[in-house]
């Protein structure tokens, strides 16, 4: 076992409360740093001599400024309540749970950016962190500039800086836009300076967002290789919602839910919490058949072949689109789920590097995928395809297509992936193999 010493991330009963409403905000801030600056005077509400109305601020509204059996005032609601873990060197701790979870707060905490309203952390090591795109970046300066800016804030001397610049400047691969203001910087430019400037000091501690899910494939890569170097000596902390992602690269995981967290030591548990998570969500949404397209596209459709399979068959999905334009690189992704919208299949095209590219026309993109081992009974599908690096969704389908297994072989229901027997491009009477 590690020493005690040798833990670099240590969280212990942390919370964070925000309020709903900016003008009790602005008075609860005042009132808490009146009580920090002279602990022993509270500030109260004042009540007229002889009334039994209830104590007035000086406005016109009163405020509820006595907390509640939960610590909470009104309008106040926890976005990190009671969390805590710890993490060592070579760890990697994945960072789960829905949009509004707490996860980002949680991050920021950490980083130092925000102060936490109850508990304690301890950061032992040189931190990198890459938490909001283009946070830390003067729109005005160069990248050049910032690469210096931001050195100088994680401590590096203007010598040990100019002695990782050409690693930086070679790891983003931003070209001749190393010398132009950030604020023309796209956000994939951004993420990827960022965090050649994170991880160029070889942190003990490594926070990273989910930002990384705006670069493409080949900069994703990139970033988990260097993750995957680093890692031997610092402690990771990683948010994705991509579970392939977090599978790969974490060996912990924490998941969040309602600013409450549960930690795993067990990685596969951890995702498996999240799904069932996102399951129960999802079943309670209405899924009712939706097609939608932006241009370039001018028409697509669905199709399923053959929509009756026995367990253990393939099953065919067909994207016929008429585009205006040519579009390379585009990631495609199919899932299926059980009519009550229980996620059961899963295949992106985007873990193997298997990209589409769409030719001006029309044109049929044919999919096989199998073998499907799921009950008998009748399931949907829901495809997407995205563009690479911005991740703006060009097409997206949900429950317009669906198959049915007939055969009784028994299965358990749960998500899992399955293969790619086969996909082409089918464009003016030409079939290209991918």
């Amino acid at each position: 076992m590690k020493m005690d010493n040798e833990v670099l991330v240590r969280v212990e009963h942390v919370s964070r409360k925000f309020c709903r409403s900016l003008k009790r905000s602005l008075w609860y801030g005042v009132q808490d740093m009146l009580s920090e600056l002279n602990p022993s005077s509270k500030l109260r509400t004042t009540k007229r001599e002889g009334s039994s109305a209830p104590a007035q601020e000086p406005n016109e509204e009163s405020f509820a400024l006595s907390a509640s059996r939960n610590g909470l005032r009104r309008d106040e609601f926890w976005a990190v309540n009671d969390v805590s873990f710890e993490l060592r060197p070579g760890e990697c701790l994945g960072l789960i749970g829905r949009n509004g979870a707490g996860k980002t707060t949680l991050l920021k905490m950490l980083n130092g950016l925000i102060k936490p309203d109850g508990g304690r952390i301890e950061m032992r090591g040189r931190v990198g962190a890459l938490i909001s795109l283009g946070a830390g970046f003067n729109p005005i300066l160069t990248g050049r500039e910032n690469i210096y800016v931001n050195g100088s804030v994680l401590g590096l001397t203007k010598k040990e800086i100019d002695a990782k610049i050409d690693d930086i400047i070679d790891f983003a691969d931003i070209g001749d836009f190393i010398n132009t203001p950030v604020q023309s910087y796209s956000s994939g430019m951004q993420v990827r300076l960022g965090f050649a400037i994170a991880t160029a000091i070889s942190p003990e501690i490594l926070l990273l967002d989910e930002v990384l899910a705006v670069g493409d494939m080949a900069f994703r890569i990139k970033c988990y290789e260097r993750i995957g170097r680093l890692q031997k000596n610092a402690a990771t902390i990683l948010v994705s919602h991509s579970m392939s992602h977090l599978s790969t690269v974490c060996n912990r995981i924490f998941f969040m839910s309602h600013g409450k967290g549960s930690y795993y030591a067990d990685r596969k548990a951890g995702i498996q919490r999240y799904i069932e998570d996102q399951t129960s969500a999802s079943a309670k949404e209405d899924f009712e058949p939706l097609l939608t397209f932006i241009p370039p596209f001018r028409s697509a459709s669905i199709g399923i072949e053959p929509e009756q399979i026995q367990h253990g068959d393939d099953v065919t999905v067909l994207i016929t689109m008429d585009s205006c334009n040519d579009l390379d690189n585009l990631q495609l992704r199919c899932s299926a789920s059980t009519e009550e919208g229980n996620p059961v299949l899963v295949w992106d095209g985007d873990w193997r590097g298997q990209a589409i590219n769409v030719r001006r026309g029309r044109q049929v993109i044919r999919v096989v995928l199998g073998p499907i081992h799921l009950t008998a009974g009748r399931y949907v599908f829901h495809i997407s395809l995205t563009q690479p690096g911005n991740g703006q969704l060009l097409l997206y389908s949900r429950g317009t297509a669906s198959f049915e297994i007939t055969s009784k072989e028994i299965y358990s229901e749960v998500p899992t992936t399955f293969g790619l027997k086969h996909l082409a491009i089918t464009h003016n009477g030409t079939t290209s193999h991918l």
